[in-house]
């Protein structure tokens, strides 16, 4: 049971993705000209300069990468990532989206939120609608280069040439379109809570490590450490817990230690120990991973040892 229900929402989350892109493009994108970065950008960029379809070269210049993504990923991903770009290009083809908005500056930044809801959506469904990370992986392991550094040059290179031929400001406005496509992305594959890791230092390191465990109910790992410039010997707290939860440990470590030294850094990634969902119910039947173990982890959260 639990299987199937993971197969209908994986099935319903690249659903909505698909419908959520193809608001994007064709209700704020295409009608002022803006395209995005990547394999879709380049898609409306041939298509504004040829006359081409946009749908079918969507479809035309993904389909390698899909190829790509069967060997370097699994059939599974790139089956679905097929199925989940060729919906994409029958939406735009086949829906009579509705001309949201001509303001440029509205068209920009919400034609990149809904593009990259959909393309964040799809993720999270266990497939993709662009093919940019795919080949990005492939160049990586070939060249050294890493997957970020390939899609900042890829995009520098796009964005270059939609200036040559679409003008400055379109090509700007281009590029606001991807700060927010890919900021969207972001939030829906790794979620509201980003995670940090928060080191605590305190003479009261047993009284504020049972607050953390029973008051917060999060996991403390205990480090043995000792003191640069006086020698002496302390236990030093370790615990990873979203934003939201950083300024209530502050102050119930305030509480009971003002003296306490205090770190927090971000950390991109956590895997392991005892994990819950907190996104939704919905999304908790949602398991990426099973192909994608160079993906960030998912909307997770880490209660470590």
């Amino acid at each position: 049971m639990a299987q199937i229900l993971r197969k209908v929402v994986r099935v319903l989350l690249v659903i909505v993705g698909i419908l959520s892109a193809g608001l994007g493009l064709k209700g704020f994108l295409l009608p002022n000209h803006f395209i995005d970065g990547g394999v879709t950008g380049t898609s409306m960029l041939l298509a504004q300069l040829s006359g081409v379809s946009l749908a079918f070269l969507i479809l035309c210049i993904n389909t390698p990468f899909v190829f790509l993504g069967w060997k370097q990923i699994g059939w599974k991903f790139s089956l679905r990532s097929a199925i989940a770009i060729t919906g994409l290009s029958a939406s735009i083809f086949l829906i009579p989206y509705p001309s949201v908005t001509d303001e440029p500056l509205l068209g920009a930044v919400f034609g990149g939120f809904f593009l990259g809801a959909g393309i964040g959506l799809a993720i999270r469904g266990g497939a993709v609608l662009d093919g940019t990370e795919v080949v990005a992986l492939l160049v990586s392991r070939k060249t050294g280069l890493t997957i970020g550094d390939f899609i900042f040059i890829f995009n520098i290179v796009l964005f270059s040439v939609a200036a040559f031929f679409l003008g400055v400001e379109s090509a700007l406005y281009s590029m606001l379109t991807y700060f927010s496509a890919s900021k969207t992305v972001d939030f829906f594959v790794e979620g509201l809570e980003e995670y940090n890791a928060m080191m605590i230092v305190s003479k009261e390191s047993e009284k504020i490590r049972e607050a953390i465990i029973h008051d917060l109910e999060r996991g403390v790992t205990v480090f043995a450490g000792r003191g640069g410039k006086e020698e002496e010997t302390k236990d030093i707290l370790l615990c990873v817990v979203t934003r939201f939860e950083i300024p209530k440990i502050k102050e119930m470590v305030q509480a009971v230690d003002e003296t306490a030294f205090i770190t927090v850094h971000q950390i991109s990634e956590t895997s392991g120990g005892i994990i819950k969902s907190s996104f939704s119910p919905v999304l908790q039947a949602v398991d990426i991973h099973e192909e994608l173990d160079s993906s960030k982890t998912l909307d997770l959260k880490d209660e470590n040892n």
